[in-house]
């Protein structure tokens, strides 16, 4: 019986979660990603993720549920999915020659035993110096609307950095893996088990 769920529809978190080689189902929740007023990048992604796993809580009773959620910091301020071109150009121009820290916030619920697990990890890029016509191609050929940051680690965003500073660099992805272990061993699923 496949008793591990990953609360997403990102194709990218699942193929983050394939490496693990463990049996899961997926389904993408519902839930209203708005930050609260005041709320600090940790407490919006514990939110989050926590949310989305919680989600599906009702109909994966006797499972682990995986909920996870990211966002963009710069000089501080929360940036989501910037949604359209003109957003994603604005922001790869922002971070132009800088430093910008992501914040993935990552959930696991043991619906069986009426528990859970809320962390988060950290990871830092450096952005090179970009100009205008390299943001513009870069926009154009990946499209990352979708994607904290304006860009796609999983991609061609890789050209777009100086160098990556972190733990897990999955998390910058959107799936810290190193975490995920470390929760599923304490909740009695070792991928190597």
């Amino acid at each position: 019986m496949t008793r591990l769920v990953l609360a997403s529809g990102s194709r990218w978190r699942r193929q983050l979660l394939d490496r693990l080689e463990l049996p899961y189902a997926w389904a993408s929740p519902d839930i209203d990603e708005t930050p609260l007023p005041r709320e600090s990048a940790q407490a919006l992604v514990h939110r989050l993720a926590l949310g989305k796993a919680t989600a599906l809580a009702g109909e994966y009773p006797e499972h682990l549920i995986i909920g996870s959620d990211q966002v963009c910091l710069f000089d501080g301020e929360i940036l989501g999915k910037p949604g359209d071109m003109a957003t994603a150009r604005a922001n790869l121009r922002r971070f132009s020659g800088r430093h910008v820290r992501f914040v993935t916030g990552l959930a696991l619920i043991d619906t069986a035993h009426a528990r859970h697990w809320v962390d988060h990890e950290r990871y830092d890029v450096v952005f090179r110096e970009l100009n205008d016509t390299q943001i513009e191609r870069y926009v154009e050929k990946e499209r990352p609307l979708d994607s904290a940051g304006s860009f796609r680690m999983e991609g061609l965003g890789i050209t777009l950095f100086e160098r990556l500073e972190g733990r897990d660099p999955n998390t910058l992805i959107g799936l810290p893996l190193i975490r995920l272990c470390e929760m599923l061993r304490e909740a009695g699923l070792d991928p190597l088990g």
